[in-house]
């Protein structure tokens, strides 16, 4: 059981906390009372919100439709009278315009365009709204009017402002990829900043508006004629300059100037000439031995015009190419990109064509020589030929995209000087052949052959131009082996090329020389002229491009010059045979001589003095250019002579074998050299 004490205090506790819950009870009652009323009072308060906006939006609503429908009112109002005005606007435009157009563009392009926009557009509208109207033929007429002034304004900037490039300002152009130097690119300015402004806005609204395509031929007519004429101008001006100074220059740069305006200058050196006087001189007896077949004019002015022709031809090749891209710079800004390729080809053709009928010029003129047997003509082609062959790659960049026909005329020139240039290789080395024995024609002197100087600088030009002339041979073949020509192919051709011309040359020679009757003679004739070869290709280094296919040929000619020493040589046994000691009879010292004897001795003394004057006065007059030849062949002569006479005259000088032995004793040892060291002397 529980203690009643305890049980008093847990009763007390059960009804104190009972007495608190009850208190809770209540608050909440309250409160929810309280609650109950606020919601009540907020219903309330809703249910006239809500019938006060309703009684709102009732009212509101009307108005704004009303007010919604002024509105589109308002703008369709404001839209009509937009569209009267611009109406209206169609209407005065010619009125507005026409005294724009009548004036013309010069001076105010850019309004003149604005008008000319206005028209397009009033034609457009009356086309569209109101075909039949009066109005729709005066705009019409006004734009046709204004496009006539449009193109006319074209023609008419373009032909006041195209100018001819000057001489001087080529040269610059053309010289500026040899300058190594820095230095400002110079640049063409056909038409100025404001005149190609206009230019182009012309050709735009043209091809855009006006639906023209007639201003393209007037701008290829004016821009070919001043592209052909700046061509001429160059032309002209070599000409002009190159009889009082040479080779024309610009003094734009005077310190920078080159003697030839290409990447690869074209060699002019000096032999050049020399190989062309000696070869026109001989072309006026001809390879044939006709004189006078080939009715030279003078070679001092022929040389002039020839350096002139070349060098006229090679520089105006370059500005071609140069003049043409800048040219194509220009166009690409003022015609439209799908008849720039067309326009381009239509306006290089005149300069084009006059460069290559010049050069078809050249090849005739070659030709015809080639047929006098004027070999020297073949020069002229050979430093266009390779300037023509080096400006190719830059000729094909820009001829890119025209005609074939464009395209091809250059290759064409190009296979034509190959064609003429071969065959005046082959015809010059059948002619040194052939050349007849003439005995006119023959160095009494026994000097070197015209036709060996002719054929030696003929062949020394074409160190200088070893590509081109191996590239012309290589034209011809028609072997598997030529299908792919190439640089050392080309360079064998060559070789056996000039191996045989000094093959048909020494063939050449060989029958020449029998027209001398003395065989001396004829040796020192053939000594001087292989002996000539020899020098000439060493010192030109021929030897060097013989020696690709012929190894042997120095030592070759050093056997035939040395053969030729031994035969003359031979001339003088004749004189030596006399003081030999074969058939002479044995003297014994004090015994007394007969007759028969004595006169044994006198016929040797003097068949050996008639012998040695003689010789001695006819190869005085013979010649060998060669210094160091001649004192060698001096030498040796002296050294078989002194040496032969020396003892003899030891032997017999002593014997009395006459009463006047300074009639046989003539010359003392030292006589005979001196008179041996006068040989081949025409001075002395």
């Amino acid at each position: 059981m529980i203690p009643p004490q305890e049980a008093s205090v847990r009763r007390r506790e059960i009804e104190d906390k009972l007495k608190q819950e009850e208190e809770t009870l209540s608050f909440i009652r309250d409160s929810l009372e309280k609650s109950d009323q606020l919601t009540k009072n907020m219903v309330s308060i809703l249910s006239s919100f809500e019938s006060r906006l309703m009684k709102l939006e009732n009212s509101i609503i009307p108005v704004h439709k009303q007010t919604e429908n002024l509105q589109r009112l308002q703008e369709n109002v404001e839209k009509t009278l937009s569209c009267l005005d611009h109406v209206i606007s169609y209407y005065h435009v010619a009125s507005d315009t026409e005294k724009i157009i009548r004036e013309g563009p010069t001076g105010r392009l850019e309004e003149y365009l604005g008008c000319m926009a206005k028209i397009q557009k009033a034609v457009e509208y009356f086309q569209d709204n109101n075909p039949d109207s009066p109005e729709l033929n005066r705009v019409k007429f006004l734009f046709e009017r204004g496009k006539e002034s449009l193109e006319s304004e074209f023609r008419s900037l373009m032909t006041r402002h195209s100018k001819v490039v000057s001489p001087v300002l080529v040269l610059d152009l053309i010289s500026g990829d040899d300058d190594m130097e820095a230095q400002e690119d110079v640049a063409l300015e056909h038409l100025s900043e404001s005149v190609l402004h206009d230019v182009i806005r012309i050709s735009r609204w043209l091809v855009e508006y006006g639906r023209n395509q007639d201003f393209m031929n007037v701008y290829y007519q004016i821009r070919s004629s001043q592209l052909d004429r700046s061509i001429k101008g160059l032309k002209e001006h070599f000409r002009k300059s190159s009889s009082s100074s040479g080779v024309p220059y610009s003094p734009a740069i005077p310190n920078k100037r080159k003697d030839t305006p290409t990447k690869k200058p074209v060699k002019r050196p000096g032999t050049i000439r020399k190989a062309q006087n000696l070869l026109k001189q001989y072309s006026q007896h001809g390879l044939d031995g006709k004189k006078g077949g080939s009715n030279l004019i003078p070679l001092e002015g022929r040389d002039d015009m020839l350096d002139m022709e070349i060098d006229a031809y090679i520089h105006c090749v370059s500005a071609f190419v140069k003049l043409a891209q800048s040219e194509y710079q220009l166009l690409t800004d003022i015609i439209p990109e799908h008849h720039q390729k067309k326009t381009f080809d239509s306006l290089i053709q005149d300069a084009l064509d006059g460069l290559m009928m010049e050069g078809e010029n050249i090849v005739s003129v070659a030709r015809k020589a080639i047929i006098r047997h004027d070999y020297s003509a073949v020069l002229t082609v050979f430093p266009i030929l390779r300037h023509l062959k080096q400006t190719k790659p830059e000729f094909d960049q820009v001829l890119q995209g025209t005609a074939a026909s464009t395209k091809n005329k250059l290759p064409g020139l190009i296979t034509s000087m190959e064609t003429t240039g071969a065959k005046a290789l082959e015809d010059f080395a059948d002619n040194i052949k052939n050349d007849p024995d003439k005995e006119y024609n023959m160095p009494k002197d026994g000097t070197v052959h015209e036709l060996t100087s002719n054929a030696i600088l003929f062949l020394q030009q074409l160190l200088d131009f070893q590509e081109t002339a191996g590239a012309m041979l290589a034209s011809q073949e028609t072997s598997s082996s030529a299908t792919s020509y190439n640089s050392e192919f080309n360079k064998r051709l060559l070789s056996t090329y000039i191996c045989k011309v000094l093959g048909n040359l020494q063939l050449n020679l060989l029958s020449k020389s029998k027209v001398y009757e003395d065989p001396a003679l004829r040796a020192i004739f053939l000594h001087n002229n292989y002996n000539y070869i020899l020098k000439s290709l060493e010192k030109s280094e021929l030897i060097h491009l013989v020696a690709v296919t012929q190894k042997t040929a120095e030592r070759l000619y050093r056997d035939h010059i040395e053969q030729q020493i031994q035969t003359y040589q031979r001339s003088w046994l004749k004189v030596t045979d006399y003081i030999s000691e074969k058939n002479l009879p044995v003297f014994q010292p004090g015994v007394k001589l007969r007759d028969k004897e004595r006169q044994m001795i006198k016929e040797r003394f003097k068949g050996f003095n008639d012998g040695l004057e003689e010789l001695c006065k006819i190869q005085k007059a013979w010649a060998i250019p060669d210094t160091e030849q001649r004192d060698k062949i001096r030498q040796a002569q002296k050294h078989i002579v002194k040496e032969n006479y020396g003892a003899f005259l030891h032997r017999y000088a002593s014997i009395p074998f006459t009463k006047n032995p300074e009639k046989y004793i003539k010359y003392r040892v030292e006589q005979v050299e001196d008179m041996i060291e006068r040989l081949f002397d025409t001075s002395a």
